[in-house]
C-alpha cells in the first residue's frame, strides 16, 4: 500500500504541484493509501454561502440541486462552489483507517465521525444524492470520502442528532475564535444571526460579561424576535448590511455613540464588509468569518474610511473549537432547543 503526502498533494489530479483546497480536481478513488481514511459519507452540510448559489443556480428545486451536487463532484473530485470557491463539511461512519494511522488516531472503524476539514479540500465520491434538505443546507447522500493524515475531525456525541452536529460543527470556528477576542467589558456586534452567529452570541455575552454589551444585527424581524427570545444579546438591531452608513447609524442610536471593540460578520452574502468595519473603534477587531467577505474590498475600504482596524480570517479550526460548540449547546438550554427544532 502506498503512502500519500500528509497534506493530500498525491491526491490532486489539476492543477499539480497545488495543495488539495486549491485544486481545480481531485483523485476521489475510495482505495485509501496507508495514510488515510475512508468515511462512509451519511451527510453533507453545504457551507451557507456555496448552498445559497446552489439555489440561485438552480431556482431552489431539489431534483436540480441534486443534479449540479453530482455534477460538481463528478467534475472536481470534491464538492467545492464554482462560483465562491466555498465547501461545508460532513459526517459519517470510519470505514477503513490506514496502516500507517492505526493505533495513533482517536478512531477506531465504525465510529460516528464529522470531519473538521472544508469539502473543498475532501475527496468525495458520491453515488446517489438522496435528500435535499433546503432550510437548513444539508444534504442526505450516499458516498465515500477521505480524510488526510493532516485532517482533523471530532468524533459525534451520542446525545445530540447527527444533523445538530454537523450543522454546529460546520461553524465551529466562529464561537472559538470569539471566545478567544472577546474579554470582560468589551462591546461585540455580531452581524447576520445564522447559525453561527448565534453561537458567536452565546459565546460573547459569556465572555463579555455584565459589564460589556452584545449587539446582534441581522435584517430578519423572526431572527430578530428570536435573539430577544432566547436572551442572546443586550440590543438587537434589525438592519441590512450591505447598507453600512445606515448600520453605523442605529448603532450609535442604540448605544449612545460608543463603537464596538470586537465585530463578527456571519453573512451569507456580499457587500457587508463596511459595515463591519463602521461599527468598530479605532484599533479594535474584525473577524471576517463569512466566505462572502470580499477581502480586497475590506482592505480597501478601510483604508478609504481611514479606520485602523485589525481584520481576521475566519479559518474554520481553531484548538478546541469542536469542544467550545458543544459546551454552548450544553450550556445554553434554548439555543440548544433552537437547532434541535430546525436540524431534526
Amino acid at each position: 500500500m502506498k503512502r500519500g503526502c500528509a497534506y493530500g498533494t498525491h491526491r490532486v489530479l489539476e492543477p499539480l504541484g497545488v495543495l488539495p483546497q486549491a485544486a481545480y480536481k481531485l483523485d476521489n478513488q475510495p482505495a485509501i493509501f496507508s495514510n488515510e481514511i475512508c468515511i462512509d459519507v451519511n451527510l453533507l452540510t453545504i457551507s451557507a454561502t456555496a448552498f445559497a448559489q446552489l439555489k440561485k443556480r438552480t431556482h431552489g428545486e431539489p431534483t436540480r440541486i441534486a443534479e449540479e451536487i453530482m455534477h460538481i463532484t463528478r467534475e472536481r473530485g470534491k464538492f467545492q462552489c464554482p462560483q465562491t470557491g466555498a465547501g461545508g463539511m460532513l459526517t459519517g461512519v470510519v470505514e477503513k483507517i490506514g496502516p500507517d494511522l492505526a493505533g495513533k488516531v482517536e478512531l477506531k472503524e465504525g465510529d460516528p465521525v464529522a470531519t473538521l476539514v472544508s469539502l473543498s479540500l475532501t475527496p468525495l465520491y458520491l453515488e446517489e444524492v438522496r435528500e435535499i434538505f433546503r432550510e437548513t443546507d444539508q444534504v442526505r447522500v450516499k458516498g465515500k470520502a477521505i480524510l488526510f493524515a493532516s485532517g482533523i475531525y471530532t468524533r459525534l456525541p451520542a446525545d445530540i442528532p447527527e444533523r445538530v452536529s454537523v450543522a454546529v460543527m460546520d461553524v465551529a470556528g466562529a464561537p472559538a475564535w470569539t471566545a478567544k477576542y472577546v474579554k470582560a467589558g468589551d462591546y461585540v456586534v455580531v452581524i447576520g444571526a445564522g447559525k453561527a452567529g448565534l453561537l458567536c452570541l452565546h459565546e460573547a455575552k459569556k465572555r463579555a460579561g455584565v459589564t460589556g454589551k452584545v449587539i446582534a444585527i441581522d435584517p430578519s424581524a423572526r431572527q430578530c424576535e428570536r435573539i430577544t427570545a432566547m436572551e442572546l444579546a443586550d440590543i438587537v438591531i434589525q438592519a441590512d448590511a450591505t447598507q453600512p452608513v445606515a448600520v453605523l447609524e442605529q448603532l450609535r442610536a442604540a448605544t449612545g455613540g460608543r463603537l464596538a471593540d470586537f465585530v463578527v460578520n456571519t453573512v451569507n452574502v456580499a457587500g457587508t464588509e463596511m459595515a463591519s468595519i463602521l461599527v468598530c473603534r479605532d484599533h479594535g477587531c474584525v473577524l471576517f468569518f463569512s466566505m462572502s467577505t470580499d477581502f480586497a474590498k475590506a482592505a480597501l475600504g478601510c483604508e478609504g474610511v481611514g479606520k485602523v482596524v485589525t481584520m481576521l480570517i475566519g479559518s474554520g479550526y481553531t484548538e478546541g473549537h469542536a469542544e467550545i460548540t458543544y459546551q454552548i449547546l450544553q450550556e445554553n438550554p434554548k439555543l440548544k432547543e433552537y437547532f434541535l427544532e430546525v436540524y431534526q
